[in-house]
């Protein structure tokens, strides 16, 4: 079976790229922008499209499924509770804008490394 896949495997991010993410810092949350591939067939991040995070997601765009999964992922995938992230832009678009409550910039960048650095 192997090991567990990480949703850094495939499309992980560099510093670089992580620097040509468009963010908007507000002390204390970050918005950033997102580009979501729904169902796609496994979760992960993509890379870097046009400053936006890419983002592939499992669920499909019905109802709202999407925009939770987007919220659940991101949640998960920098150790912070599914209400901190927020999607403030773009609820019916595959371009969103996410607020991430309870951190800045510094911070967030921090946090990236640190997961990238577990897969």
């Amino acid at each position: 079976m192997g090991r567990p896949r990480s949703p850094f495997e495939g499309g992980k991010i560099s510093s670089a790229e992580f620097g040509e993410l468009r963010l908007h810092d507000g002390g204390d949350w970050v918005q950033l922008e997102v580009w979501v591939q729904p169902r796609a067939s496994r979760d992960q991040v993509d890379g870097v499209k046009d400053g936006a995070l890419r983002v592939r997601l499992k669920a499909p765009p019905i109802e709202g499924k999407a925009n939770r999964a987007l919220q659940s992922f991101m949640a998960k995938l920098l150790g912070l509770a599914k209400g901190d992230v927020e999607i403030v832009a773009g609820a019916t678009s595959r371009r969103k804008l996410l607020r991430i409550h309870g951190i800045g910039e510094g911070e967030l960048a921090v946090l990236w490394e640190e997961r990238a650095k577990r897969r």
